[in-house]
């Protein structure tokens, strides 16, 4: 058994809420729901994935991968996963 490290990729990814405190969405997500890729089922969201249906709760983080595919993410994966990505100017990316 030989050990692989992942390679590193950004992707762009926001926590969804479900609340009235999710005051802006990506243009990717917006997309994806008038094209019914992402439906509203009561308190969650179905996104088809390459994989099939999964369901996003509140707190979930919703990704773009690099091929434009859509997946959700458990905060504590994601946090343990991922890391914000500082801009030209020196910001971090992220939530904020």
């Amino acid at each position: 058994m030989s050990k692989w490290r992942k390679k590193p990729v950004v992707v762009e990814a926001f926590k969804w809420t479900g609340g009235p405190d999710q005051t802006e969405d990506p243009e990717w997500i917006c997309e994806a729901i008038k094209n019914r890729t992402v439906r509203f089922e009561s308190d969650s969201l179905l996104i088809d994935t390459l994989e099939g249906t999964h369901r996003a709760n509140y707190g979930d983080y919703i990704i773009q991968g690099i091929q434009g595919e859509l997946y959700p993410c458990k905060p504590d994966i994601f946090e343990a996963t991922y890391e914000p990505l500082e801009d030209a100017d020196g910001q971090e990316g992220g939530e904020g």
